[in-house]
């Protein structure tokens, strides 16, 4: 496990694993992926997996996984299903994976490994601006129904938090993973 900043175990994470398998063995890479990733699921605090699969002369699969938590993150990668089917998987490999775990602001704004130079703060402040701006007065929006039907959530704070915790939670797993691929080229300039 890398070592670096300690994240909060409760935070959400995205881990980033990279695995080059060898030319020979992509067709058993595959099968291999196709018996991993429904356990990966099934692990508690899962939240999606995303497989990018090599392009161009590249050779490496980049699996994201996305967890609740820090905590359900490593009681999946440190379990004995998991350390089994690496075991399995380690002589496909041409080398050893490499784990990275990112909170959900750090991955919104990782470079492409292409790209060696980070986005400067005044675009990652103008990008996040845009997508939380129409989202502030959205999601209010589509809410005032069930804050109307049920009163008890329509105190201030329980309405923040509602509020607060949607926005997050779409700006997290659906809006920025999509919104700087989007915008990546003049992101990363």
């Amino acid at each position: 496990m890398p070592a670096g900043i300690p994240i909060e175990l409760d935070s959400a994470v995205t881990t980033i694993i990279i695995q080059r398998p060898f030319k020979q063995q992509v067709e058993a890479y595959e099968e291999w992926l196709k018996e991993i990733v429904p356990l990966a699921q099934s692990a508690p605090g899962h939240r999606g997996v995303n497989i990018i699969r090599p392009h161009g002369s590249s050779d490496e699969y980049t699996i994201v996984l996305h967890f609740s938590s820090e905590t359900n993150l490593r009681n999946w990668l440190e379990s004995d299903t998991r350390r089994r089917l690496i075991e399995k998987v380690r002589p496909l490999l041409n080398t050893d994976e490499t784990i990275d775990i990112k909170t959900g602001l750090e991955f919104w704004f990782t470079p492409p490994k292409a790209i060696s130079k980070a986005a400067p703060p005044h675009k990652q402040f103008l990008i996040t601006l845009s997508a939380i701006y129409p989202l502030s007065m959205l999601v209010p929006w589509l809410l005032s129904p069930v804050f109307s039907a049920a009163p008890s959530l329509s105190t201030l704070f329980i309405r923040a938090l509602l509020t607060s915790a949607v926005i997050v939670g779409l700006m997290t797993f659906v809006i920025m993973p999509r919104y700087v691929r989007l915008v990546a080229k003049w992101l990363f300039r």
